[in-house]
């Protein structure tokens, strides 16, 4: 893992609220609005950009945790832009990075997430044990 970047460095990234990202469950349309399930994706997505940066040959980013404070509504084809800040490279080896998702100058959302870089093959082995478990 490369360590390139410091506390306080930032990225952007915006993508338009598509229909399939509506809260919606097996029993229904609860609202037509962005969900927090989809916020919380993208969200993770606004972290994993320093991720693709940090990585080397051999290694994969995992998500270890999101914290996601939804604060209010964005609609469909509506463009949302999240910032994503570098906060620190913790005790655990996890990559920590804070989040706000803004419609425009309106805060929607914000929260924290974490991802840890590790080799491709101690992911594939851990998988393996978890699989092999279930059997």
């Amino acid at each position: 893992m490369k360590n390139i970047f410091k506390k306080g460095d930032s990225k952007s990234y915006s993508k338009v609220i598509q229909p399939n990202e509506i809260a919606k469950f097996e029993s229904g349309t609860v609202h037509d609005v962005y969900s927090t399930f989809s916020l919380a994706k993208d969200a993770e997505w606004s972290g994993r950009l320093f991720v693709l940066e940090m990585k080397e040959e051999g290694e994969e980013g995992i998500g270890t945790s999101i914290n996601v404070e939804h604060k209010g509504p964005a609609f469909v084809g509506q463009e949302v832009t999240f910032m994503s800040t570098f906060q620190e490279i913790n005790e655990k080896k996890e990559i920590i990075t804070s989040f706000q998702a803004f419609v425009g100058n309106r805060l929607i959302a914000e929260g924290v997430q974490g991802q840890r870089i590790l080799p491709k093959v101690k992911i594939d082995a851990i998988f393996l044990q978890i699989m092999s478990e279930l059997d």
